[in-house]
Parts: C-alpha cells; structure tokens; sequence
C-alpha cells in the first residue's frame, strides 16, 4: 500500500504543478479580454470635445498610461517632450522671394489637448507677439502634457510695414477660413486655417485695439455656446465680453468648425505695454493649469471673470477729443466720458455714458470724425445668469432648423462686407459692420 500512496501524492503534487500555470494564464487573458471590450466600448476620440476634463482622469490600477506620439505638423515630425521652430509659408507671393513665417511647437511627452495660440494677424498688435514669445520659452515639453503651437506674427508683410493689413490692404480677420482660388487674403487666410489651425482642439487669438484705441484685457468669446463659456472660465479673473463674432474673423469660424476659440484684446496698437502683457500671459498660464497640461508658478486659482454686454458710444461731432475717464473706471448713467471740441469755432459736445457701467475701451485723445468710437462701455452679468443664456441659446438653436444651406463653396470667399446686428441689455441695436474702416469690432 505504500509504493501505491506514496505514487498517487507524487501525481496529485504534478496534476497541481501542471495546472497551477494554466490557472494564471487564463485569467491574464480573461483580464486583457476585458480591457480589450473597454476600448472597444469607450474608443479614443481622434480630438477630444473637452480637453480640460481628458487629462483629469485617473488610469485604473494595472492598466498602462497612454502614450504620446509625434506631431506631424508643416511636413515635419516634432517628437514627444521636445520643442522646435516649423516654418508655414502663406501662399502670399511668387515661390522665390517668400519668406516663412516662424511657428513654435511645444510638443509634450504626455497626452493632452492641442493648443493653438495666433498673434498679429494685425500686423501692427505687438503685445500678443511679446505674449506668445514669453510663454512658448517658458514651456517644458517633457513636463508638459499635450501640445502648445504658437504663432507670434501671422501678418508678416504688416508687421514688417507697421501696418494693421496686409500688402494689397485687406484685413485677414476678415477672410477665414478662407480659401484655395480667392483674394490674396482668402489664401493666406486658407493656408493658415488648413495647415495649422484645422490641428486644434483650443485656439486663442490675440489681438489689441485698433485705430487710436486701447482696451483692458479682455475676453471675447460667444457666450450663447455653452463650450465656449466653459473655456472662457478657464482664464481666471480676467474680464469677458459678449461678442458672437463676424463671418470671416478667425475665431467664428474656428468655434463653427468645432474649434472651441476666443479672442484675447489687450492694450493698443503700435506699442508694447509690459502691464497689458504681464496680465495676458498670466491668463494664458491660468489657462494651461486649468486644462490639466502642466502646473502653473503663478495663475489666478479663485477668482472668476466678469461677464459683460457692452456698446460703443460715439461722437457726435469732429473735433478734438479729450477724455475725462480711464480704462476700467466705474461710470454713471449721464457721467461725461469726454469731449469733442471745434478747434476753429471753439464749439464742442460731451460724450455721456448711457447707463451704469465700466470703461473696457477708449480712444487716446486725437482728432475724431462725427460717429468716431470713442467709449466702450460695459454692463456686468452674473456668471449664473451667461450660463442661463449659453443653455438657452443652445435649445434653441438644437431645434431651430436653417433657412438655406450654411455649407461653405470653395469658389466662393467670406465676403469683407457683412456686418452683424445684436441688441443689448437696453434694447438697442447695436451693429458691427466689418467694411467699416473705424471698426467696433477691432479684431
């Protein structure tokens, strides 16, 4: 009895050896077969709708971190966690003597949104060419995740001249997303948008004032969509405007592309104003440590920003203008803005604030036309109250249906003379011709 004992604990010790491993491998694969049906059921978005969410979730214990691939952008490869200078070349002039525009990338070596930031599109905006320099160098792409693309001058032909348009006189920001077969603009509008701006998931547009005007930092964004006052939240304390934009102008037809944009305006024209910087590139800081992509040394962590309806006011007369406010001053209702004086009759007329509100744009004193726009002033809303609006806006706008096709043809370009009718807070219309050449608009 014993060799027959000892001979069936010797096969019991093998039959357990021998299945022991198979026991292991099966549930390897049954672990792996579950995390194979995950992907199958959550698949990762090829640009994701809210990258401020997407680099806040948690990997599950056990399962790898995603990786970081190169970019392949302007026909070259940036790889994960290195920095380098591309170059775009807008289909602007004969092939010989084009020069190309310089774009920096901070490709991280972690995965996360894709941020495009533009300046000069004006080439005479120089506070947004200093903003993008600064926060670009002060990037480490192996600490960062996803990606920060920046073009500091876009305008190359109106920065070199000093001129707010480009070399046959036409305004950029009027001609997006452009087009193959159109005016100088609509290329070079085309060439931009396809090549690098159609790669984004966020976009900010830097601009300043125009024409003699100067405005405190500011947001432009449309409030009625819901995506767009999310992001707009993202940037701190800094002030936000209504503005749902103009056809042509880059940020409306970025947000219609599902680009979620807004326009940053900062100080004036002509001049680089180190207070006006210093406030925008915190923004941007703010922004990139509420999109999870990298942590911030200084960003704006409680404060959130105003929210404005806002009109220009305009003289009456020509004359010279003095003004008798500043930036960001409280007005009152019937307070005087300023004046415009005759210089030859010595006759003059006051500019009177409308209503309560702040100072968000003004006209440096100079010699002014009747209808010049020599104040914008602003009305607060409440945060709860934009969102209530961006909610309903988007309703109805879900189940409104279109009167004709929106579909743009590539034969034909955004047209330089549209104009845009809204209604403020008083009930006053209020309209933004893009054609005018003292635009309300500026960007």
């Amino acid at each position: 009895m014993q060799p027959s004992i000892r001979y069936l604990g010797i096969l019991c010790l093998s039959l357990w050896l021998a299945t022991s491993p198979a026991w292991a491998t099966e549930v390897e694969d049954e672990e792996r077969a579950i995390e194979r049906q995950q992907e199958t059921d959550h698949p990762a978005p090829a640009k994701p709708a809210h990258a401020a969410t997407q680099s806040d979730t948690t990997e599950a214990e056990g399962e790898p971190e995603p990786q970081q691939t190169a970019l392949a952008l302007l026909n070259r490869k940036v790889e994960p966690g290195t920095f380098a200078t591309l170059h775009w070349t807008p289909d602007q002039s004969f092939a010989s003597i084009a020069t190309p525009v310089p774009v920096l990338v901070a490709h991280g070596k972690k995965p996360g949104p894709l941020l495009c930031l533009t300046a000069a599109i004006h080439g005479d905006e120089l506070n947004g060419i200093e903003m993008v320099r600064r926060l670009m160098y002060e990037l480490e792409p192996d600490q960062l995740a996803g990606t920060v693309i920046g073009v500091p001058i876009v305008n190359l032909d109106g920065f070199r001249s000093g001129s707010r348009y480009l070399s046959d006189r036409r305004d950029l920001n009027r001609y997006f997303p452009g087009t193959r077969k159109g005016s100088a603009a609509a290329r070079v509008a085309h060439s931009l948008y396809s090549s690098i701006v159609s790669h984004c998931d966020y976009l900010v547009d830097l601009h300043t004032g125009s024409q003699k005007r100067v405005n405190l930092p500011q947001l432009r964004a449309d409030l009625d969509n819901p995506d767009v006052v999310a992001f707009a939240k993202h940037f701190g304390g800094m002030t936000v405007l209504h503005s749902p934009g103009v056809a042509g102008m880059l940020r409306d037809a970025a947000v219609k592309d599902g680009i979620i944009s807004v326009t940053m305006e900062a100080g004036g024209p002509n001049r680089l104003e180190p207070q006006a910087v210093n406030y925008g590139v915190q923004a941007l800081e703010t922004l990139l440590e509420n999109l999870k992509m990298r942590k911030a040394s200084r960003f704006w962590s409680a404060p959130q920003p105003v929210f404005f309806e806002s009109e220009w006011i305009r003289a009456a007369q020509g004359g010279i203008l003095l003004s008798e406010v500043k930036l960001n001053d409280r007005v009152k209702k019937g307070q005087i803005l300023g004046t415009v004086t005759d210089p030859i009759s010595n006759t003059g007329s006051a500019i009177i604030a409308p209503y309560d509100g702040r100072v968000l744009g003004m006209a440096v004193n100079q010699v002014v036309h009747a209808g010049f726009a020599a104040f914008r002033i602003g009305e607060v809303k409440t945060t709860e109250e934009v969102e209530a609006q961006a909610e309903k806006a988007s309703k109805e706008k879900t189940h409104s249906q279109p009167d004709a096709d929106e579909s743009s043809d590539d034969n034909n370009e955004a047209s330089p003379h549209s104009a845009s009718t809204g209604t403020n807070s008083d009930g006053i219309a209020a309209v933004e011709d893009s054609n005018d050449p003292d635009e309300t608009t500026e960007e």
